[in-house]
């Protein structure tokens, strides 16, 4: 499960992304960037965060450690905006904090190592979780300690703002993958398709799922329960998983053309 913290002070916002997320201090005396439950589409992208670093972490991808940031808003009360005033008062209880990597740069394929094999890996992990945000516009991806660490993963999983749909989902291909950063940095995402997909075993998926808090899945629209979300979850992932997989052929085709190109 996420630890729990209680973010003690409000140190600025971050305004390089629409939900406006805000660097925290908390309780254990760590900083956290804090994305919140009332900002833009809401707590679903705090699901989709959970889950990516959840399966990014069992195929061996680093990613800053996720908790659970509990908010009183009455911490923003020296903020002069109000936009992160109205913000934090629409947020209050449990929110995502991300591990602050102090020092981190931007992750730059042309000037850092690239291990092809590691890049084949996240390749093909943000095509099996539909995350279109990592590109050479916006890397996602930072520097730090000597090696690449995967963040900002809420616009992962975007099946889940229409449920109605998500099945159709599960076997499509990447949107926009020629426009991934390291297309042309990694290795044939096709060698490494088997041994990624066995990593994510039914306990890993099942223990993914079971780590995103209730309450940011109570009350989803046409569900009686977390549970049943959770379980609507699982149901995409292994039908996302199940051989032959069309979309890490789509993809292959596409870091082919590229290399061609």
């Amino acid at each position: 499960m996420l630890r729990s913290v209680t973010a003690t002070r409000y140190v600025l916002p971050l305004r390089e992304g629409g939900s406006m997320p805000g660097l925290c201090e908390a309780d254990d005396l760590g900083t956290y960037v804090v994305k919140f439950s009332g900002a833009g589409q809401g707590r679903r992208v705090l699901v989709a965060e959970v889950l990516a670093a959840r399966l990014a972490a069992a195929l061996e991808l680093a990613v800053p450690e996720l908790v659970v940031a509990e908010v009183d808003p009455v911490i923003g009360r020296g903020e002069p905006d109000e936009e992160v005033q109205d913000l934090l008062l629409r947020s209050p209880g449990a929110n995502l904090g991300t591990d602050f990597l102090p020092g981190a740069l931007s992750f730059d394929p042309a000037v850092d190592p690239v291990d092809p094999g590691w890049a084949a890996r996240v390749l093909w992990f943000d095509a099996l979780v539909l995350n279109v945000d990592r590109s050479w516009r916006n890397p996602n991806a930072l520097w730090w300690g000597g090696r690449p660490w995967l963040i900002d993963h809420g616009a992962a999983l975007y099946f889940h703002h229409d449920w109605a749909r998500a099945a159709a989902s599960a076997t499509r291909p990447l949107r926009h993958a020629e426009d991934h950063l390291l297309l042309r940095a990694a290795a044939d995402v096709a060698d490494v398709d088997a041994a990624c997909a066995a990593a994510l075993t039914p306990d890993v998926l099942r223990a993914a799922v079971g780590d995103v808090p209730d309450v940011w899945l109570d009350a989803e629209p046409g569900f009686g329960s977390a549970d049943e979300v959770r379980e609507a979850y699982l149901e995409w992932f292994t039908a996302r998983l199940a051989p032959p997989r069309p979309w890490v052929g789509e993809l292959a085709a596409v870091q082919g053309e590229a290399r061609r190109g």
